[in-house]
């Protein structure tokens, strides 16, 4: 079915294609990275019945494959949803089939749809929706972060949503290949006639908090705070890989592929 009928994000929706994708994002993610990690004390409690929106900076064009492998760890009881440029759902129209619906890049239009059915989606309280809020991609560690407005306007339009920040980082650590970093911060919901102008600041201070607590752990350089939520591809491989085993073999040790002491992985 093409995302031009007008059929919304629910009724174009496979839970079999999601399925699908989540298997396959989470093997892309464990082959192109060391490991996906969760910093403690992981996801806020969430109060059931009420929808949820997870707002995130845009470090990198994985965010879209993090987002769909952590809706299948961290929610499994919920139906979750993304918005998506409409120009690369016109191009890859299986993208509707998994929960991901078309925006305009333009900022007026694509405000305005993005508000409609995003509204729709989060009148159900069992749903997700996964939004980059920068809007663009930035610097994990660039301030400010300069949210886009629609997310405040969202969350002060929808009745009950739970807007839950999101910190991403993909650094590097002492292996061949990235860490996928993932902070949640404190809830933030909007009182009662608070209007988008007064929740929008509050809401990028709580992902700035978010991000900066971030920052610090991944400046340690330290696993131990985190829990892996995806083990990824350990060691450097190849001929190098090879003399390490050999190494090991000969001085009676048990061959790790790290090169990182026990305590940093």
């Amino acid at each position: 079915m093409s995302p031009r009928s007008n059929a919304g994000p629910e009724a174009l929706r496979s839970e079999v294609a999601v399925r699908f994708f989540m298997r396959v994002m989470r093997r892309q993610l464990a082959g192109n990275f060391r490991a996906v990690r969760l910093a403690r004390p992981g996801l806020p409690e969430l109060p059931e019945g009420r929808p949820v929106m997870i707002y995130a900076n845009h470090p990198s064009w994985w965010d879209p494959a993090l987002f769909i492998a952590l809706q299948g760890a961290l929610f499994p009881g919920r139906i979750g949803f993304g918005p998506i440029d409409g120009a690369m759902l016109e191009r890859y129209p299986f993208m509707a089939r998994i929960g991901l619906f078309g925006v305009a890049q333009d900022s007026r239009r694509g405000a305005a749809e993005f508000l409609r059915q995003a509204r729709g989606i989060v009148a159900k309280p069992d749903r997700v929706l996964w939004i980059t809020a920068q809007g663009r991609f930035a610097d994990p560690r660039a301030r400010p972060l300069a949210l886009r407005p629609g997310a405040a306007h969202l969350v002060a339009r929808a009745p009950g949503l739970i807007a839950v920040p999101m910190a991403i980082e993909y650094p590097f650590w002492s292996e061949k290949k990235p860490e996928a970093l993932v902070r949640f911060g404190a809830p933030v919901e909007a009182a009662p006639g608070e209007r988008p102008a007064a929740l929008a600041p509050r809401m990028e201070a709580a992902l700035t908090e978010t991000a900066d607590a971030l920052a610090e752990l991944a400046m340690a350089r330290d696993a131990a705070p985190f829990e892996t939520l995806i083990g990824g591809a350990r060691g450097t491989g190849g001929v190098y890989g090879l003399w390490q085993r050999g190494r090991a073999a000969l001085k009676g040790e048990r061959y790790s592929p790290d090169h990182a002491p026990e305590a940093e992985r």
